[in-house]
This record gives C-alpha cells, sequence and structure tokens, in this order.
C-alpha cells in the first residue's frame, strides 16, 4: 500500500461508508429488499442495517472479496442474475463509471428494482475534472483490483442514461461532504452525486 493509499484508508473510506450510509438510509423505504450492485466488501449496506434494521441488504460484484459485511454474490459486470422486479431498490455506489457497458448494466439495475434505483457517482465538470477523477478512481481502487476505465459522464450524458433505461429523477443531492478539510477542498468541488431515480410509468399512476 503506498502512502497515498494509507492516507485514504484511514482519512476517506471509513468516513466516506458513513456518510454515504446516512444518505441511503434517509432515501430508501420501509422494509425495502435491496441489491447493492459492485458492493464492494459490502461495509456500506452493513451500516445501513445498523441505523435502518427494517431493511435487508445483498450484494453482487465482480470481485468478491475475503471479507464481507453483507452476503455477496459474484456477478460478470453485465447482467445482474435476478429476475425482473426481484428487489425493490438498487444501490450502485460509484459502479458505473467503472462498468465495461454502463448504460446496459443501468437497464439492468432498473429491471430487476421493482420501485427505483439510487445512484451515487461523479460528473465531469469543472477544471480539471478528467485528471482528479483519474486520480481519485487510482488511489481507491487500484489495489482492489478494481478496473479504472474512466468512463465519466457530463450531466447530459447522466441526463439521457436515466431516461434511456426508464428512469426519472425523484430525489438529487450534490453536497455529499464526504471528505474532511482539506480534502474536501481539492476532491469535494462539483463532482459528486447522489440520486434516487424511479420507473417512468410511476409517475403516470402505472405501479412501479
Amino acid at each position: 500500500m503506498t502512502v497515498l493509499e494509507r492516507i485514504h484508508e484511514r482519512y476517506v473510506a471509513g468516513r466516506r461508508a458513513r456518510v454515504l450510509a446516512d444518505h441511503l438510509a434517509r432515501l430508501t423505504p420501509p422494509n425495502a429488499r435491496v441489491l447493492d450492485v459492485g458492493c464492494g466488501d459490502g461495509l456500506i449496506g452493513r451500516l445501513v442495517e445498523r441505523s435502518r434494521p427494517d431493511v435487508r441488504i445483498r450484494g453482487i460484484d465482480f470481485l468478491v472479496r475475503p471479507v464481507l459485511h453483507v452476503p455477496v454474490d459474484a456477478f460478470d459486470g453485465r447482467r445482474i442474475p435476478f429476475d425482473d422486479g426481484s428487489f425493490d431498490l438498487v444501490t450502485m455506489i460509484d459502479v458505473l463509471h467503472h462498468a465495461e457497458l454502463p448504460e446496459a448494466l443501468l437497464g439492468e439495475a432498473a429491471r430487476v428494482a421493482r420501485s427505483g434505483v439510487i445512484i451515487k457517482d461523479v460528473v465531469l465538470a469543472g477544471w480539471m475534472a478528467l485528471s482528479t477523477l483519474r486520480f481519485m478512481d487510482r488511489v481507491g481502487n487500484e489495489r482492489h483490483g478494481v478496473t479504472v476505465p474512466e468512463t465519466y459522464w457530463n450531466a447530459e450524458q447522466w441526463r439521457h442514461a436515466f431516461a434511456r433505461a426508464g428512469l426519472r429523477v425523484d430525489v438529487s443531492k450534490d453536497h455529499l461532504a464526504l471528505y474532511p478539510p482539506p480534502l474536501s477542498w481539492l476532491f469535494e468541488r462539483s463532482f459528486h452525486f447522489l440520486i434516487r431515480l424511479l420507473h417512468r410509468k410511476a409517475s403516470n399512476g402505472e405501479p412501479g
């Protein structure tokens, strides 16, 4: 582990997990059965379950780690191995910009979710955005063997992807407080967002 990776592990990783778990717990409906796609070690899901004992979380990941905090199944990174509507909610935390076929995977998430999908990801916007996102990804992911294809979308690309998956924005947050100062000044900026998406047909009074 490099010096930068040690700093990330000590000052960023734990805080990030706690902050994201708090956001997710607030946005998850009662008694939900949740699938966390690309869950890593499942720590965020376990923290959600601690604050929301009515919620049950199961994970899938391309790389199943040796130490896990929730039940995790392996998958190929493309097709989610569950039937349509198998879960109340699907979460994808910093997953789509690592996916080989991100639009296809988003469509898969919409397929298996009865009510909707929660996504935390990044948007390509602002000064030195690409170089900063590349740096963040490598420090946080390379030691775990996670690929970094650098598929960073701008806001318009995200909107089009949501529409093509048949999803509409329900709740959107872009000030997540993932990093402590002074790291927040460099790495928070306008990159990060958390969004809850619902099926478009649900807005027309049809079942979600």
